[in-house]
């Protein structure tokens, strides 16, 4: 059905672009041969075609185009009559004799501006002659193109200052009220194409007239560029007049448009002197007028005004804007008691983006925004329309672009208040915002009291809410916000211990109510950020005065003891093994015995009651090795007790393997370098031999269950132990015991059930080569008793590099 309707009207526009071109070929060999009846009387007839009421705007226009190409040849050719001394009164005259209103007015139109043109009438005369003369045309697409055609082809002759039309007669208040006037008429035509036709094509009218805005328009920009248009006549005359006429129209499409049309057409300057008269017609409009974004419009325009000059700036001050925009958006709110929640939050939005532009050292004008924001949201509960907490991150991270520092935001007393609103996704969205201001600009927040303020701004990231749906939450986003946090935790310093261990403190409270998904994230990030305060402490036991409130390491390392225990309820015991190790390693560093010893015992106790994968055990046990050995605070009894354990873990291990490695580095517990008395020679070979009996423990028991007796590189990374401690000056390894060795690894390796192992046949090959290096060198296996010259082996088909001591 529409598709015919659209057919049809493309044979009417087919038809009448025909008519029109027929006529204007007759016009136009008129107009070649000086024939002035002929050519009014064709370019009537072409005229005609306007007449149709079958074209939608659209084709109308087309058709329209045509025509006024038509009528700029025939004004050319009226100028021409003239010069060649017709009278410009007699054709003015003669032309109002066409049959047919509408061509007879087109045809005025033209042959008024050649009137104008001729100065023998004044300017204003023939403008009101013609602006009241369209009335006659009321139907509003053939009224409204024709009036557009008026404005048109008056513009450029409007009695304004400085233009050649201005006279005694003619002044700029003239031109001002021909185009008030047709603009008047033009809208009225345009409001009332809504009333054109059956109800049910409602929604197609509305598309049309919105085709034909411009046209309503253009007659605003054509006031904004009359340059006697100054502030007084705009405020007194020009400003007034349209607003009455969009209020009055009571029309949503015309009201929005206009409005619009005036905020973006007319000077800045012009916009802030008449604040009360243009906020003024706000409240007045249609309630479905969206009103948000024109009021938006307005202050974003005002305030790149505001930021194109410094200079401007009193100009907001003296006409107090700020105080006129939070007025006007309260009166248009209680005017409007339908808007919805995302216009509410638009209008605060953009005031207050407003405010910071305008005002940036007024903190109070922007926590006055927020305060009214929350008295608009109040009873509203959360906000769970997705355009409207968008509007409200906006609101909150304006603060945050402008200052580019939380610190600031945090004096604003209303902001927590109205994150107090948001869902806790959006929430959570606003606070990983705070967050990454923070990085991006190196925030630095230096006091309990504001990480009080920011951990409360920012608790959707730290702690479940009783309405969080837990299988909702995606795993990957889950950690990148949890890791923004630990980087935040990262970023809190002071270099007043007494201060930071109060942000230390702060931080721990709030992140201990995180649960225990969130707590393997933070606690370590609290931790090592209490570390780096124990660094800066180092070397004070305690305070000299007695004084209890003083920091001191030792009460850091009880704060860091009671936060890291809250792991094992997570259950974390891996990570809480590894954070009680390292600070026993700083508490070692600080020449605290008692508190390293505390913290072994801990991680010795998680050891044993929690840690229960083979795999975490081998990794834990190399994990409290290695912290063992650069211990140096333990004194004999409790080093003693320590290594004692360590080695026994070692040998407990599940596979023969794993205890062969973890025993054969407990030796390293024995002989620590720059330490004398924590050299003990006969230890170390017992854990070597130790390691060698195991070893040899899994040969056999790899014959035992498959036939053969697996690999040798157990064998080989011993020998690289005996080496080492050999170098390190151990007597009790001796090249005996290295010679046996490695005669025990050849004999393995040339046995018959051995297993080819590429892999340690190279390692092999590799070690011999550095025995041979340190003999060439004159280092000290190089040194001891000589060493024959290299012979080859073979094992299977692997050729060996084998240098054999003696």
């Amino acid at each position: 059905m529409m598709l015919d309707g659209t057919e049809d009207e493309d044979k009417f526009l087919a038809a009448g672009i025909a008519g029109l071109q027929q006529n204007a070929f007759y016009m136009h060999r008129a107009l070649d041969s000086n024939n002035l009846r002929d050519a009014l009387k064709y370019s009537a007839q072409m005229l005609s075609e306007l007449r149709t009421s079958k074209l939608s705007p659209h084709k109308y226009y087309e058709l329209y185009m045509r025509a006024f190409d038509q009528l700029r040849r025939l004004e050319i050719f009226f100028e021409e009559e003239t010069r060649r001394g017709c009278s410009i009164i007699d054709l003015y005259e003669l032309v109002q004799h066409a049959g047919n209103i509408l061509p007879r007015l087109y045809l005025l139109c033209t042959v008024g501006s050649v009137y104008i043109k001729s100065k023998e009438a004044p300017a204003k005369d023939v403008l009101k002659d013609l602006v009241e003369m369209c009335r006659g045309i009321q139907n509003p697409v053939r009224g409204l193109f024709l009036r557009s055609y008026l404005s048109q082809v008056s513009r450029d002759k409007l009695p304004d200052i400085g233009s050649e039309y201005e006279g005694d007669a003619d002044t700029v208040t003239d031109a001002v009220e021909f185009v008030l006037q047709n603009f008047t008429e033009m809208n009225k035509l345009w409001v009332r194409m809504q009333h054109q036709g059956p109800a049910r094509e409602k929604e197609k009218r509305e598309k049309e007239r919105s085709e034909l805005r411009d046209l309503v328009g253009k007659n605003l920009h054509v006031l904004s560029q009359v340059e006697g248009v100054d502030l007084d006549m705009y405020k007194d005359v020009v400003l007034p007049r349209v607003l009455e006429q969009v209020v009055n129209c009571k029309d949503e499409l015309a009201q929005f448009y206009l409005m619009d049309c005036i905020i973006q057409v007319f000077p800045d300057e012009y916009h802030l002197q008449t604040l009360d008269v243009l906020l003024g017609a706000c409240p007045q409009l249609q309630p479905s007028v969206d009103i948000k974004t024109v009021l938006s419009q307005l202050m974003e325009r005002l305030s790149n005004y505001a930021a194109s000059s410094a200079e401007v700036l009193p100009e907001f001050l003296q006409v107090e804007a700020f105080s006129k925009f939070s007025n006007a958006i309260g009166k248009v709110i209680e005017a409007q008691a339908e808007m919805p929640t995302v216009g509410v939050v638009t209008l605060y939005s953009s005031l207050l983006t407003f405010t910071l532009h305008v005002h940036p050292d007024r903190l109070d004008y922007a926590d006055q925004v927020l305060g009214a924001c929350v008295k608009k949201l109040s009873g509203k509960g959360k906000i769970e329309d997705t355009r409207a907490t968008k509007q409200i991150v906006a609101l909150l991270s304006a603060p945050l672009e402008k200052y580019n520092d939380i610190v600031t935001a945090l004096k604003l007393s209303n902001y927590p208040r109205v994150m107090e609103y948001l869902d806790i996704p959006t929430n959570k969205v606003m606070a990983a915002v705070i967050i990454q201001s923070m990085m991006k600009n190196r925030t630095r927040i230096s006091s309990s009291d504001k990480v009080e303020a920011l951990f409360e701004l920012i608790k959707g990231l730290i702690k479940d809410s009783d309405e969080t749906p837990t299988e909702e939450l995606d795993e990957d986003d889950f950690q990148e916000e949890q890791n923004s946090v630990a980087r935040l935790i990262q970023m809190l310093h002071n270099d007043d211990p007494e201060e930071m261990f109060k942000i230390i403190d702060t931080v721990r409270k709030h992140i201990l109510t995180g649960g225990p998904k969130r707590l393997p994230f933070t606690v370590p990030a609290l931790v090592f950020s209490s570390l780096k305060l124990v660094r800066l402490l180092q070397g004070q036991e305690e305070n000299p005065f007695g004084d209890d409130a003083s920091t001191t390491p030792k009460k850091i390392f009880q704060l860091l003891n009671q936060t890291i225990e809250t792991l094992s309820g997570v259950p974390a015991p891996d990570l809480a093994l590894r954070l009680y190790l390292l600070c026993a390693e700083a508490a070692n560093d600080c020449d605290l015995e008692p508190v390293a010893y505390e913290f072994f015992t801990q991680a010795y106790i998680l050891y044993e009651e929690e840690i229960s994968d083979s795999r975490a055990q081998v990794t834990a046990i190399h994990l409290i090795i290695g912290t063992l050995q650069r211990m140096h605070v333990f004194g004999v009894e409790n080093r003693d007790t320590l290594t004692h354990k360590a080695t026994g873990y070692s040998a407990k291990l599940l596979k023969k393997p794993d205890q062969c490695r973890a025993v054969y580095a407990c030796s390293h517990l024995f002989w620590v370098d720059d330490h004398d008395d924590m050299k003990d020679g006969e230890r170390v070979l017992l854990c070597l031999k130790r390691a060698l009996r195991i070893a040899n423990a899994a040969q056999q028991m790899s014959n035992a269950a498959r036939g053969n007796t697996g690999s040798v590189i157990l064998f080989i990374e011993i020998l690289n132990k005996y080496l080492y401690f050999f170098e390190k000056g151990n007597p009790q390894v001796n090249v005996a015991a290295i010679q046996g060795l490695i005669e025990l690894i050849m004999t393995e390796m040339q046995s018959d059930t051995a297993t080819p192992d590429p892999a340690a046949d190279a390692f092999l090959a590799s070690t011999m080569r550095y025995i041979q290096f340190q003999k060439q060198k004159g280092g000290s296996v190089g040194e001891k008793d000589g060493y024959k010259n290299p012979y080859l082996k073979k094992t299977g088909a692997t050729t060996l590099v084998l240098f054999c001591i003696f």
